[in-house]
């Protein structure tokens, strides 16, 4: 039996699923009609949603029980989770960085706006911390519309999927964090609702199974990963505007900084952010994080502004060195040249022997020590450079190759 349903119909279906998964039997499930309207709270970003579901004396009513908001007691915003929130610009005219990549959004933005659409589905690519969720929240911003934000790992049935989308409104913008983690039984169904606007669900098992079509409110989806590499073909080509976010350079992480001095109500000098700055690693999250901690350092030294000097002091004492690498980097670096004679050296062996997992050094430690030239990537393996020698206090790789003999030398070693 196939049936088409709207919005007001999806709330049900998501029940009717979970009631039976519940009881496990198709048996239980069969004859429950649902004939009143069903009301269903979902916050997948808070991470809250508790339903239960039982049969009354006759086996034919369903009761739910949905918690409320305020049944929710919320600690207080921590020091960091408000400063990131307050530190978020609201446009894009705010927005420091990432210069190719706003004027382009401005422009679709301004174009979707014009002709009353929703904005084509949009995927932000990238290392962390460079600005893919306040650029998603920026993009409901322009466009006046609502924002649900999300992750990929918690989306893990179709169900969840289905109470996600059917609570969007038009031209809503929903955003996905880390979307190359979704499951692929959930990706497949979500590829009708990008294009199409429509969910296809199976409810029930065997005879009882069908087919459901669920017309969905024309929206946006944000897609934001870490690892490109890892999305599927199919899903990576639906997405109508790809962006790559790059890392920052030391001027427009001096903006950020200065930008976030303030809102922390922390005097900072010019050459005081511009010293955080330098070493933040091209992330923005980073340079936040630093000024946090260098305000620490500057309030128990009795400090009145940070300076240079001052911001030096700090973050020596947290191991970031004039270059923005950190411990973990040096291990990294101190590895490959005391063990491995400068490289090349595969990066299963140095996951193993800095006891760090494979993901953590191609994730966080090599993106920036690549791009800033200290290793390259070779067929047999990772090597430094010599930019890595001349910053570790080395004048060149340990080893020494044997030198080239000529033609005329080897037949000359024949002769002998």
């Amino acid at each position: 039996m196939v049936g088409t349903l709207g919005k007001a119909d999806a709330a049900n279906i998501y029940i009717f699923d979970v009631v039976h998964l519940e009881f496990g039997s198709s048996s239980i499930c069969q004859g429950v009609t649902f004939k009143s309207n069903v009301f269903l709270v979902w916050n997948m970003a808070l991470g809250w949603l508790v339903m239960g579901a039982a049969l009354d004396g006759a086996g034919k009513r369903l009761q739910e029980q949905v918690m409320s908001d305020d049944r929710i007691v919320t600690p207080e915003r921590k020091e960091h989770e408000s400063f990131e929130q307050n530190i978020r610009p609201q446009s894009l005219d705010e927005f420091v960085g990432q210069a190719q990549a706003r004027a382009n959004l401005k422009v679709f933005i301004q174009a979707a706006r014009s002709r009353g659409d929703a904005l084509d589905h949009v995927l932000f690519a990238g290392p962390p911390g460079l600005g893919k969720t306040t650029l998603a929240q920026i993009m409901s911003n322009e466009l006046g519309v609502g924002f649900r934000a999300t992750s990929g790992p918690v989306i893990s049935k179709a169900g969840d999927l289905a109470a996600l989308l059917t609570n969007l409104e038009e031209r809503d913008v929903l955003f996905i964090d880390e979307i190359h983690r979704l499951s692929p039984a959930v990706e497949e169904i979500l590829y009708p609702a990008m294009e199409d606007f429509q969910l296809d669900l199976i409810i029930g098992e065997g005879p009882a199974a069908r087919s459901v079509r669920i017309d969905l409110a024309k929206f946006t989806l944000v897609g934001a990963t870490t690892r490109s590499g890892l999305l599927t073909t199919p899903l990576r080509d639906r997405f109508g505007i790809p962006v790559r976010l790059n890392f920052y350079s030391v001027e427009e992480l001096q903006q950020v900084v200065e930008r976030g001095a303030r809102v922390l109500g922390a005097p900072v000098m010019p050459d005081g952010a511009q010293e955080i700055a330098r070493r933040a690693r091209g992330t923005p999250r980073i340079a936040g994080r630093l000024l946090r901690r260098v305000r620490d350092f500057a309030a128990v030294e009795g400090a009145l502004q940070i300076t240079a000097e001052v911001a030096d002091r700090a973050l020596g004492k947290l191991e970031v060195d004039n270059e923005g690498l950190d411990s973990l980097d040096h291990r990294y670096l101190d590895c490959i040249v005391k063990n491995y004679d400068g490289g090349p050296v595969g990066i299963e062996t140095l996951a193993a022997a800095l006891s760090e997992p494979r993901d953590a050094l191609e994730d966080i430690v090599e993106p920036y020590l690549l791009q800033q030239g200290f290793v390259s990537r070779t067929p047999r393996g990772r090597m430094l450079t010599l930019k890595a020698y001349r910053h570790l206090g080395l004048s060149g790789p340990a080893r020494e190759s044997a030198p080239e003999l000529s033609l005329f030398q080897e037949d000359e070693d024949r002769d002998d």
